[in-house]
This record gives structure tokens, sequence and C-alpha cells, in this order.
């Protein structure tokens, strides 16, 4: 029902402005007026799409565990399945962040949304595991329509309003993945569940591909780029850094146009320049934080990992209910976005404490997980599991910012972002191996590997205080 509104909602926009949108040879405000009047309705269908496709991913994602293991699959190979992902997610995004500059926009945008609906469409007919890893790859190369969202959306909104505009893109995110869970695991309860589920999340991708088509796109950037040579460098470092490309190779030419990649030379440049960047990271001291979020970041993924499949092989629990579990849990880690700010005045900015604590939290939250038999212990440790994280992601992020200083900030960003890529192909392999052990082997790895962060925080505490007093 909420889809069906935000549709009808942003068409009535659409065709408002179309209709009441003034000539463009007139006055200078009549072009303008025009102008905020697209990009008004660019932004609430970007919004609109944003939610579709968190909607209709986390509706499969938690299934997917369950349906490979159904189709006779050892939890190695379904490990396996779900590397091939991170590996074609991790390659594939360079090529299309590339492909996406030489051909704009909406049209990368509008074929990775189609692609990625061909793939789930298949993936309500993977009735073997060679279907299922078919439907995979089209979702693995193309999936990085929220990517090119946000970069268009660059594009739509000034800097000034940029903070604004992205709170609300995550605020819609957070609905995403609390209302789909528990669609999901509703309709997988119904016969052949989870092929309705695949195919109602295929439709949902085909209605963010007619969103994009309909919407009155105006090439407004082209003009801003041949005006005003400062706004376009911005634009397109903006692109850059969105798509996780902030240490490529320039695409601004001299005389301020724009220039075709050869792509196979960016994606070795980029290589290149991201090693070189690493070995500067390591020589600095700071190779630690990056460390603590490689492992603090697969312990997660870890417990997730076969979070829905665990709990049906421990306590019989159903996909509504796994879903119902996976929705509160993802209420309260968006609600413990708010804690962060009166948890940093208790600790008194000191988030390398805040980050040891909720590290330690974090580590005795997975062990309770994995050790407990009573269903309400794991629900609350499911509870506190969604707040520990949500701090503690914030606090790696504040100590790349500080203590990679300002120049070095933003490459030590950039190097961690590869670091939790390298962690998400990893993660399911790992997962994969130990659950051939115990449903409960996932998890007991996570929290051994958050052990090891927390005993690196601490004897690392010192180098922490040295670096901030200097």
């Amino acid at each position: 029902m909420e889809k069906g509104n935000f549709f009808v909602i942003n068409s009535g926009t659409v065709e408002s402005c179309m209709q009441d949108e003034p000539p463009l040879e007139k006055e200078g405000g009549s072009e303008t007026a025009a102008g905020s009047c697209t990009s008004r309705s660019a932004r609430g269908l970007l919004l609109n799409l944003y939610f579709n496709d968190l909607f209709g991913v986390s509706m499969v994602v938690p299934l997917l565990s369950h349906h490979i293991k159904s189709l006779g699959v050892s939890s190695t190979v379904s490990g396996v399945i779900g590397s091939m992902y991170g590996v074609l997610q991790l390659f594939s995004s360079t090529l299309v962040g590339s492909w996406s500059d030489v051909v704009g926009r909406r049209y990368s945008l509008l074929a990775c949304i189609l692609l990625s609906a061909l793939g789930y469409g298949l993936l309500g007919i993977s009735s073997n595991v060679y279907l299922f890893i078919l439907a995979r790859i089209p979702v693995g190369v193309f999936k990085h329509t929220l990517s090119i969202s946000k970069a268009l959306l660059s594009d739509l909104i000034s800097e000034q309003d940029r903070p604004l505009v992205m709170g609300r893109f995550n605020a819609v995110s957070s609905m995403g993945f609390i209302l789909g869970p528990v669609i999901g695991g509703y309709l997988t309860e119904l016969e052949g569940g989870f092929y309705i589920t695949s195919f109602t999340c295929s439709s949902i991708f085909i209605l963010n591909a007619g969103l994009v088509w309909l919407l009155p796109w105006k090439e407004n950037t082209a003009t801003k780029r041949k005006n005003t040579a400062g706004s376009e460098e911005n634009l397109a470092e903006s692109h850059i850094q969105v798509l996780n490309q902030k240490n490529s190779s320039p695409i601004i030419s001299a005389n301020n146009e724009i220039m075709t990649w050869d792509i196979p030379q960016s994606l070795w440049t980029r290589i290149v320049s991201k090693i070189q960047k690493l070995q500067e990271v390591v020589r600095s001291r700071l190779w630690d934080i990056l460390l603590i979020r490689f492992l603090m970041g697969v312990a997660v993924m870890l417990y997730y990992s076969n979070f829905a499949l665990a709990l049906e092989e421990r306590f019989e629990m159903k996909p509504k209910m796994t879903g119902y579990l996976i929705s509160y849990s993802s209420t309260l880690g968006a609600l413990a976005g708010f804690l962060v700010g009166p948890v940093t005045k208790l600790y008194k900015n000191n988030t390398h404490i805040m980050l040891l604590h909720s590290s330690i939290l974090t580590f005795f939250l997975m062990l309770l997980y994995s050790l407990m038999t009573n269903v309400w212990i794991v629900v609350l440790s499911a509870s506190l599991f969604s707040i520990s994280t949500t701090i503690g992601r914030t606090c790696v992020t504040d100590i790349e910012l500080s203590q990679g200083g300002g120049k070095a900030s933003g490459t030590l960003l950039g190097v961690g972002q590869s670091v939790t890529s390298v962690g998400r192909i990893l993660a399911p392999l790992l997962s994969g191996i130990v659950q051939e052990f115990s449903p409960c082997g996932p998890p007991i790895l996570g929290a051994v590997l958050a052990l090891v962060a927390v005993l690196i925080m601490g004897t690392e505490q010192l180098h922490y205080t040295k670096l901030k007093k200097s």
C-alpha cells in the first residue's frame, strides 16, 4: 500500500511540474522556477526509488541462506556463492561508475535497475543451484542503483541542502529495512513463498525503472559545467566520492570538458593508486583502526550471515517471526543513532573508550546469542546488538576522521571502504565453512574476531592517547 501511495504522490508531482512549467525562453525567473520544480520532483522520485530499492532487497536477502539450503547445497558451497557476489560487487563498482560517467546517470541507472530486476526475477525461478548462481550474476554486477542515485542527487541539490536531503535518504533507508523483512517473512509462509517474494522484489525494481523513465529530466549538469568551472569540479568530485572512486584518475580536461575514459586503463590506474594509498596508511601507523574496522565488520557480517536459518534450526522459528525480529532490531538500530550524541557527551568525547566498550558489549552479545537456548534471551541479545553496533560504526568513522588528519582522512575513509568490501567477500565463505560444524558457528567465530579486535584496542590505547595529544 505504501509503495502505491509513493507512486501516486510523485506521479502527481511530475504531472504538475510538466503542466505548470513556464517556457524556458521567457524571463530568467520562469526558467529558475521550472528548474526548481523539476529538481523537487526529481528529489521526491529519487527518495521513493531509494525506499522501494531497499524495501525490495530487504524482503529477499534474509531468505537467501534458507532457500539455497533447500536446493540441497552444502554450507561451504553456499558460502562460496555468497563470496562470488561480493567479488562481483567489488570489481564491477569501478566499471559501472566509469560507464555512468560516459553514458549519463539516467541511462546507467535505468539499465542497472532493469538488469537487477532480471536477476531477482531469475531468482524467483531458481529451482536448482545453477539457476541460483545465474540469478546472482546480474545482481552482483549491476546492483549499484543506490550509488548512482546518490550521484544523481548531487546533481540536483546544492551543497548547503545536501546534509538535510541526505538525512532524509538515510531515514528512508531505515524505513525500507524495517518494513521489508516483515513483508518478506509473511510472503514466505505462503505456498511457493520465496518465489512470490522474489517476483515481488523484481516487480518493485521494474516500478523503479518506470519512475526513472517518467521523470522529466533536464540535463542541467551539462549547462552548469559549461558556465561554472568550479562547480563542475565539485560535482565531478562528489560523484567520485559517492561511488567510492576518490583515488581515480581525472575525468575533467584542462578545457573543462568531460573526457571519455579508457576503462581498463582507468581501472588499472585506480588499483595502483589504492595500493599506494594503502602503503601510506600502513607507514603512518594508522593500520590499527583499519584492522579493527575489518575484524568488527566481519564479525557483524558473520552474525547476520545465517541469522534466519539458525533461528529456524535452533528454535523452529517461522520466517514471519524472524522477519518481525529483524525489523524490530532495525528499528532499534535506527533509534540508536539518536543515542550517539548523549553517549558521546557522557564519555566526554572519548570515542576510543566508546569504541572499546561497544566492542566488548558486541563480543558478549554474540557469545550470548551463540550459547543460550532460551529464545527470549536471544531476542534480548539481538536488541542490544543493534544498539552496540550502531554506536561502534559511528566511533570507527569518527576515529578515522580524527586520526587521519585534514589531508589523510579522506584516504583513510576510502581505504576503510575497501577493507569493508574485502570483508564482504570473506564473511560468506567463512560462514559457510563453520556452518558445516554447527549453526552457531558463524556467531561464535564472529565473537572470536570481536575479542581479537578488543585486545588490539586495549594494547593500542596508549598509541591513541599520544596521537590525540599531538
